[in-house]
């Protein structure tokens, strides 16, 4: 691209390039442009609001600094990246004033070209400091346990939870995740009032657990015959499976029983002690599953379930000593407490914490590019918002 900026200036007879404008504040630098991994384009880049006004900042600009200087890997990436990101903002303001200068029709084509293109680099390069600024969390590379269970009203909030629950499961399918059903209580008429399932993939956690809380849908049930808009809930957990490594549970802390599967499911139904229920007895905490025939499987899914619930309870427990805001997921299950409304006569679905409305509801049920979407720019937010964290932990540390 410089070769480019070059040419503008022969076009206009230039014999020496004229000096760069200064930047605002030389970064640090670990390692050369030549040093930075190739780019990697980014789908679906969208220009967070104040992001450009975030990296003009001082205290932006105060720590990146702090964070270059440091030692190791990442630290050099990051001067590299930033290094980068100085280039093409430089190279950015030249090709605006050589087009500002020449306002003949190919030059304004080809200047045209260049700012277009180095708009784009920076924005993805932006894109690449925030997330070498934001650390992972130990869970983002985890696989996971999702429960889902049918809260306020009544068959159309059963109803509604299988529809949630189809839509998570055609989502895996879309992502090429792995999804296994562990536990499955359907309702009278096709609804569904609690289910379990596996999900394992690449990054499933890191997608999925924006997608826990209270999920509220408005729309006039099957059963309604007077037209009137209900309003129901259901709820969703989405759990980090661990590791051996990460959690270690002693067999002896377990008190595992066995009894008779109840409900429907065939002639092994009340004839068989297939049922396992296994009790983590420090805690309490308390699993079980009934899905399958065999006791042995039934089992090993019992205690998949309940290492999932002692380790996300390991997880918030340490998040509580940091003095970290961690949201409950389930609550009360109560109409208030939603993180989504499904707005069917509207045609709406809408993500109150983001205040982000889209249409096409049977569209995003598809569990597809929509969803995907949704969780992209949920994932975006969430990582502006660390970044916030970053940068004022950063300032109370200059100014002590």
């Amino acid at each position: 691209m410089r070769l480019l900026s070059r040419a503008l200036r022969a076009a206009r007879g230039c014999r020496a390039a004229a000096p760069p404008p200064r930047s605002l504040r030389a970064a640090p630098v670990g390692g050369g442009a030549a040093g930075t991994r190739p780019l990697q384009p980014r789908r679906g880049l969208s220009a967070r609001p104040g992001l450009d006004e975030l990296f003009a900042a001082p205290s932006v600009r105060r720590l990146l600094e702090a964070r270059a200087q440091g030692g190791g890997e990442a630290a050099l990436e990051l001067a590299a990246r930033v290094q980068r990101l100085r280039e093409k903002e430089r190279e950015l303001r030249d090709t605006r004033e050589l087009a500002r200068q020449d306002e003949s029709e190919d030059f304004q084509k080809l200047a045209e070209r260049e700012i277009a293109s180095c708009e784009e680099e920076i924005a993805e390069l932006k894109h690449q400091i925030v997330l070498l600024l934001i650390p992972s969390e130990e869970t983002d590379k985890s696989d996971l346990v999702m429960e889902v269970s049918a809260g306020v009203g009544g068959q159309e909030a059963m109803l509604f939870t299988s529809e949630i629950f189809d839509m998570y499961q055609r989502y895996a399918a879309y992502k090429k995740w792995k999804f296994e059903i562990l536990e499955y209580f359907p309702s009278e008429i096709g609804g569904l009032r609690h289910a379990v399932a596996s999900i394992a993939g690449l990054e499933a956690y890191k997608y999925m657990k924006f997608e826990g809380g209270v999920h509220r849908v408005q729309r006039v049930p099957k059963t309604e015959k007077q037209g009137r808009i209900h309003t129901s809930t259901m709820t969703v957990a989405i759990l980090p499976q661990p590791t051996e490594m990460r959690l270690q549970i002693n067999p002896k802390d377990l008190r595992i029983e066995t009894k008779r599967a109840s409900g429907a499911g065939g002639q092994h139904v009340n004839t068989t002690d297939s049922a396992v229920r296994i009790i983590h007895i420090p805690t309490g905490i308390m699993s079980e599953c009934q899905q399958e025939r065999s006791q042995i499987r039934n089992k090993e899914k019992a205690m998949q379930m309940l290492c999932a619930k002692l380790y996300k309870a390991k997880l918030e427990e340490e998040t509580k000593k940091r003095n970290s805001v961690r949201k409950i997921q389930i609550g009360t299950k109560g109409r208030s407490e939603k993180i989504r409304t499904y707005n069917f006569p509207q045609d709406r679905i809408t993500d109150h914490r983001i205040s982000r409305s889209v249409h096409r509801i049977e569209c995003f049920m598809l569990g597809e590019e929509m969803l995907d979407d949704m969780i992209q720019t949920l994932r975006e937010y969430a990582d502006y918002e660390s970044l916030m964290e970053i940068i004022s932990e950063n300032e109370k540390k200059n100014l002590s």
